[in-house]
Formats: structure tokens, C-alpha cells, sequence
């Protein structure tokens, strides 16, 4: 068994960026939209917590580096 890749930020909204194009140039047929929509709705979760956890990340650092 293959390990999945774990996704980045960018892959996540790369794959965003082409599903909405999809949707924009009506490539998809009702049955594949409420499937694309669904996994965009996950992927901007993904991205959310990606941003948020990263903020946090970097206000722990710089408050490490005033208490220096």
C-alpha cells in the first residue's frame, strides 16, 4: 500500500482554482458539481486551518523572540 501525499496549501488551492474554472467554463454535468463542490468546500477547510495554524506558529515564534 502507497502512502497518500500529504497536501500542501498550494496543491489545495491550485485544485480549488481548477475546479472553479471548470464549473465557470460549465465542464461539469449536474452529477460531477455536487461532488466538486464538496470537495472544494473540504479543500478551503484544509486551507483555513492551514493559515491558521501557520498565524499561530509565527505569533509563538516572535513572542519567543522578544522574551530573548
Amino acid at each position: 500500500m502507497t502512502a497518500r501525499k500529504k497536501l500542501t496549501y498550494g496543491e489545495a488551492i491550485t485544485e480549488i482554482e481548477e475546479i472553479l474554472q471548470q464549473m465557470e467554463d460549465e465542464e461539469l454535468d449536474v452529477d460531477e458539481l455536487a461532488g466538486k463542490v464538496k470537495r472544494v468546500s473540504e479543500l478551503v477547510r484544509f486551507c483555513r486551518n492551514k493559515l491558521k495554524n501557520t498565524e499561530e506558529e509565527v505569533e509563538k515564534v516572535l513572542k519567543e523572540m522578544e522574551e530573548e
